[in-house]
Formats: C-alpha cells, structure tokens, sequence
C-alpha cells in the first residue's frame, strides 16, 4: 500500500548512481596511473641528465675522451665505468650524434673530450605522447633537458 509519503530510493535511482560513481573511479584511476607514468618519465629523464654529467665529468677529471653509450633497439644507455641502464616499458629512445660516434644501426655514443667538450647531440624519450629532449651542447659538452610539446 503506497500512502505518498514513502521515502526512498528506486532500484533505477541505485543503479544510476552506482554507474555514475564506477565512471568516476574510472576517470580518477586513469589520472593518476598518467601522473604516476608521468613522474616516472621526468625520474627517467633526469637520470639520463645525470649520466651525461658523469660522463662529461669523468672525462675533464680523468683528463681523456669518455663514450656515453645508447642502444636504442634495447632501450639502453650506459656511462662509462657504470651498470648498463635499462628504460621502463613504454619508453621509447632515439638519438641523433656526430656520424663518427654511430658504432652500429642501434647504438651509438656521445663523445666527451678532457677540455668538457663534446661531439654533441641530442636524445629524446617519448613516454606516453610526451616528449623529453636531452640536449648536449658540442663546445661546452652541457646536458640540458627539455620538455617538447606533444
């Protein structure tokens, strides 16, 4: 018997509400899984940075040309006298150097010369649509990183 004074919900109403609320979990699950890859991506990079550094370092301290290996097939870089590093999953790597410094159609190599010179160059990471770009310049031999557009 339904007198119009009942209060509540109906199973339509419930069911609504239970769409609306598993569309934002979805919304807000996806947000944060970009932000988490996102952080990873800008760790990523400034790894990179700092390995370039090392390598730019070892050669003015060492007072001889140093390699700063890049495999792009396997995701890979390497400093010299360090473990080799392997990019997360989703990180794709290219490199554009100094012809001389090519060893092969996936790796090659940045060059540092005791005086903190470079042969120069650029590599770029791509993670999820963004774009890093680590500079280096060749007559200073500086790394610099650089957000693109993308």
């Amino acid at each position: 018997m339904n007198d119009g004074n009942s209060r509540g919900f109906t199973l339509v109403e419930l069911m609504v509400v239970l769409v609306i609320i598993a569309l934002v979990m979805g919304l807000v699950a996806t947000s944060m899984s970009r932000s988490i890859s996102s952080a990873q991506a800008r760790a990523t990079t400034r790894k990179l940075v700092a390995s370039l550094r090392y390598t730019r370092a070892r050669a003015i301290i060492d007072k001889s040309e140093t390699v700063f290996q890049v495999d792009t097939d396997n995701r890979s870089y390497q400093a010299p006298g360090r473990k080799l590093i392997t990019l997360p999953q989703g990180v794709d790597i290219t490199v554009t150097t100094a012809r001389s410094e090519i060893t092969s159609e996936a790796v090659s190599g940045i060059r540092f010369f005791p005086d903190g010179g470079s042969t120069g160059g650029h590599i770029e990471l791509l993670v999820n649509g963004r774009e890093y770009r680590v500079n280096v310049a060749w007559l200073t031999g500086e790394a610099s990183l650089e957000r693109r557009a993308g």
